[in-house]
């Protein structure tokens, strides 16, 4: 049974595409600052891309100093969520463990750690010993040392979309799920609308945050969004017997794979090197070998558990990890913020409010000039390494 279709109104003062944590986080901050008639779209259901469909992971430790300040702001949001928005969304304080087993990330991770102590996270290097007194699924054989953070943890992505969902029609924004935008109309370099499925809006300014999907948006206006969409999948395990409800979000650093607790059970994922670009939304099984060796070798205890479900999302790449959030010098009202390379879900709060500032002409909270799409012509890339 499809769901019903609502017609977008004729006019708007700005169009959101996107209905993940980013766009809904955008709309709503710029509503409250008073922007009237702000309309979202979003090709489905609200959420149902890559937030949804995320591990729910947050945390500030990351190695570039922006995307460290982006995730700290958006920290304080989640841990305040349920008073600011009156949505519970399930925070989990647990922190996240790196563990590290080659000389090369450890010595990365201590200047990582330096960056982020500089702006008040509390994260710091940790003996072995100590990772395996926070984490006891883990086995410490080949491991450093390890990087560790308190004030990390995990939270329902479904929940925050539905509290800033909530707060964004509360605020007067117009939110049409499945209703797919197919164009953006222009007149000269300045936009003049946005075709949907439903007719056309007239507008002058459209903000991106289509996520995977971003690299068309942007060729509708002749701007190049370098994203490219990427598979990662998920699996839940059965219930674990005495699993600790503390048990950390534990990322072996060397393979990338992770897992957190997820009701009585357990979450796991892993990048998969042999995965190929592309929308693939359903899950394989041609990776689990792969995943049950880093299991084997990191968390061996865990192979023991059964696969009780999961679910696959996509991840959208940019060439050097990092997002795209500016405003195009070519192209008069065109706004974006993608390509977050599988952490716009965590980040949505604070580039809410860099968007709306953004929007405004007002200084955001943190320079994001360095996140410009425009930076792949130049030699002003710079990786964000801290990636899982």
């Amino acid at each position: 049974m499809t769901a019903a279709r609502r017609r977008p109104p004729a006019s708007a003062s700005v169009v959101v595409l996107g209905g993940g944590v980013v766009g809904l986080s955008s709309a709503y901050h710029l509503a409250r600052s008073g922007v009237r008639d702000v309309v979202l779209l979003d090709q489905d259901a609200l959420g149902s891309g890559s937030t949804c469909r995320a591990a729910g992971g947050v945390r500030a430790q990351f190695s570039d100093p922006v995307n460290i300040m982006m995730g700290a702001r958006s920290l304080d949001t989640f841990r305040d969520f349920p008073a600011r928005f009156g949505q519970e969304i399930d925070f989990r304080e647990v922190g996240y463990l790196f563990l590290l087993s080659t000389p090369e990330a450890v010595a990365a991770f201590e200047v990582n750690v330096a960056r982020q102590n500089a702006v008040g996270v509390p994260s710091r290097m940790i003996s072995v010993a100590e990772a395996q007194r926070l984490s006891p699924l883990i086995s410490t054989e080949g491991l450093l040392a390890a990087a560790w953070s308190p004030t990390d943890g995990h939270c329902t992505p479904e929940a925050v979309v539905l509290g800033y969902a909530s707060a964004a029609r509360r605020s007067g924004v117009t939110l049409v799920p499945h209703c797919a935008a197919t164009g953006i109309d222009m007149t000269g370099r300045r936009i003049s609308g946005v075709r949907t499925e439903a007719g056309i809006i007239r507008t002058e300014s459209v903000v991106c945050a289509a996520g995977a999907w971003s690299a068309e948006v942007g060729a509708w206006v002749g701007v190049d969004l370098p994203v490219t969409p990427l598979r990662r999948q998920i699996v839940v395990t059965e219930p674990l017997p005495g699993l600790d409800p503390h048990t950390p979000f534990t990322i072996d650093f060397d393979t990338s794979f992770y897992f957190h607790g997820e009701g009585r059970g357990l979450l796991l994922g892993m990048s998969d090197p042999e995965e190929t670009p592309g929308f693939k939304l359903h899950r394989s099984d041609a990776w689990l070998p792969r995943l049950g060796e880093a299991i084997g070798r990191r968390a061996p205890t865990i192979g023991e558990l059964g696969i009780a479900g999961g679910w696959a999302g996509l991840y959208e790449m940019t060439p050097d990890h990092n997002a795209l959030i500016g405003r195009a010098d070519t192209v008069e009202g065109f706004l974006y913020a993608t390509g977050f390379s599988g952490h716009g879900f965590l980040m949505g709060p604070a580039v809410g409010e860099v968007v709306r500032d953004l929007y405004l002409g007002e200084e955001p909270f943190i320079d994001v000039s360095s996140l410009n799409a425009a930076r792949f012509a130049t030699a002003a890339a710079r990786p964000e390494l801290n990636i899982v």
